[in-house]
């Protein structure tokens, strides 16, 4: 599966939007870049005008005054200019912090089936190297463009002014211009789109090879990762190669057309000047224009280029905003604790399903472990019950509305997940417990440190709660993580937790203890447990034993094992081992 990309429709109208919501800034800036502009065209027209009034005849206090203007309209461009990329730049920055952060908003509510289906690879470019370009385009290429433009326009105005006849050589490089970049932006957004996709590949593989090293090295699949990330890189390779290509015809194509203008400028003046139509004074201002207008030209083109880039980046950057929703909030509220599955189902894949027609009641305050083999569905039914993903048949319900009706902010106070995978953000450890209660007091923190048995290590730091961790702060144990995890949980404080194997990464001994001090503030609320060890299953008030996306038995643990079924199988193993 595929992220969407936004068309080019969609990117006009969202860079539209933008715009206009800063158009009092952007008015300043064109404003401040068109002075600077007009300010760099005084130079040309005064240079002019010496050549005439030499032809002439005049005087040295007449040239004193032209060059003591000359000298005035630079320094007017130099203090405009500093204003005009000071304003341009604030412009480029603002519009990227709303891009970023509407970017980041939606990332963080993507729908997790969309998130795990479409493979971390795509996601991680769009919110890495896309993201970095967008950020060049809107910090630089923006306030470029604006100058470039602005003294592009001016600079055609002002040769009209000095003589129209003159002027009309400034056309010479128009058609070959026009051919070779329409030419070129026919090609440039597929190309570029081929070669974000070849490098969110490549970043997919790598990053999947690099976690999945022990397992890639214990398998023996070594030349296979090597050998799909060639594949990868040899695609990375061909797309920047296409759009190299585009560029080796894009840029020769524009410098000819720089150089025409100039040469017909010159030609077609010195037979206006011969046949009376034109001064020499008016043919070194327009020639200088020529000239002078061949750097903004061109660097009008770069950003050409550079905004291809970025326009395709912006397209897969708001192609996530097209995600549609896997949820439908409602505003009923449930009237109790009471979570309840009917007929679930749920499938991966169409007509693949991995849970069939699982009815389940949960009790309020009851402790249900989930055990099984591998693959049997324990952890999809666990998501289900948490409302991380919509059932594609039957319903889950707490207190009689379905949680896929619920906002996110209300149905995690009601039920939470937590899993065997964890993540520590960057930033404190005050600041990583706090993501799930904002205002909790540093007692607040402690007290659910202290269930979870971390408190002793973590008041043991140097710097305490105010300890940096995360890239490039203290590194944390996979146990220290998982423990820093458990304890948002503390600070959540729904009424039904859902556990998956939330202690896997501790050693028995470790985990039993943990385990035992979570009762005490697990108390009188509903609790999953998706359990590899079966001690958790021991101490439950009733076991399901899933298999095949079935529950095939559900009792207490005594009542199982004197069933002699499927469960008192596993737990005599569980015994011997």
């Amino acid at each position: 599966m595929k992220l969407p990309v936004a068309d080019a429709a969609t990117v006009r109208r969202r860079a539209v939007i933008l715009l206009r919501r800063h158009r009092r800034t952007l008015a300043g800036v064109v404003t401040l870049h068109a002075l600077a502009a007009a300010a760099g065209l005084v130079g040309p027209w005064l240079l002019g005008r010496l050549v005439d009034d030499v032809t002439t005849g005049t005087t040295a206090a007449a040239v004193d005054r032209l060059v003591a203007v000359l000298t005035v309209a630079v320094l007017a461009q130099s203090v405009l200019i500093r204003f005009a990329q000071r304003s341009a730049m604030v412009l480029g920055e603002s519009v990227f912090a709303e891009l970023r952060e509407e970017f980041l908003t939606t990332v963080t509510r993507l729908p997790l089936t969309t998130v795990e289906r479409a493979g971390t690879g795509d996601l991680l470019a769009r919110t890495t190297n896309d993201i970095d370009r967008v950020q060049y385009t809107v910090r630089f290429g923006i306030p470029r463009v604006l100058v470039t433009v602005a003294t592009i326009a001016l600079t055609a105005v002002a040769a009209v002014l000095t003589d129209p006849l003159v002027a009309l050589g400034l056309l010479a490089g128009t058609p070959s211009l026009l051919v070779v970049t329409r030419w070129y932006l026919r090609r440039a957004a597929p190309a570029y789109l081929r070669e974000s996709a070849a490098y969110a590949a490549l970043n997919g593989t790598i990053t999947e090879s690099v976690e999945g090293a022990r397992t890639i090295d214990a398998l023996g699949i070594g030349p296979r990762r090597r050998a799909r990330v060639d594949a990868d890189l040899r695609e990375a390779f061909a797309a920047e190669s296409a759009t190299l290509r585009l560029r080796t015809v894009l840029f020769p194509g524009v410098d000819t057309s720089f150089l025409l203008p100039v040469l017909a400028v010159l030609v077609w003046g010195a037979y206006l000047i011969s046949t009376g139509r034109a001064t020499i004074g008016a043919v070194t201002t327009v020639a200088l224009y020529a000239t002078q207008v061949i750097h903004p030209i061109g660097e009008l083109i770069f950003w050409l280029d550079e905004i291809q880039v970025g326009t395709t980046s912006l397209a897969r950057i708001l192609g996530v905003q097209q995600v549609a929703p896997d949820r439908t909030a409602g505003d009923r509220a449930p009237a109790h604790d009471a979570i309840v599955g009917r007929g679930v189902r749920y499938a991966y894949r169409e007509g693949h399903d991995v849970l069939h027609g699982i009815d389940l009641d949960l009790r309020p305050g009851e402790r249900l472990a989930v055990v099984g083999p591998s693959g049997a569905g324990k952890s999809t039914l666990g998501r289900m019950l948490a409302g991380i993903h919509p059932p594609t048949g039957g319903t889950v319900t707490a207190g009689d509305v379905p949680l896929v009706e619920l906002p996110l902010e209300e149905l995690r106070r009601h039920v939470a997940l937590v899993t065997q995978e964890h993540h520590v953000f960057v930033g404190t450890l005050a600041e990583n417990l706090r993501l799930a209660q904002a205002d909790a007091d540093d007692d607040a923190l402690l007290h659910a440190l202290d269930a979870v048995d971390a408190r002793t290590w973590v008041e043991a730091l140097p710097d305490g709660l105010a300890t940096a961790v995360g890239s490039g702060g203290r590194v944390l144990t996979p146990a220290q993580a998982q423990q820093i995890a458990l304890a948002r949980l503390v600070l959540l404080d729904p009424h039904t937790l859902v556990l998956d194997e939330a202690t896997s990464l501790l050693d028995p001994r470790a985990a039993r203890h943990l385990e035992r001090s979570l009762s005490a503030v697990l108390a009188g609320r509903t609790v999953v447990a998706i359990a590899h060890r079966l001690h958790t299953a021991h101490d439950a008030d009733r076991v399901a034993v899933v298999d095949a996306g079935r529950i095939t038995e559900i009792g207490s643990h005594d009542e199982l094992v004197a069933a002699d079924g499927d469960y008192a199988a596993l737990w005599h193993s569980w015994q011997q081992d």
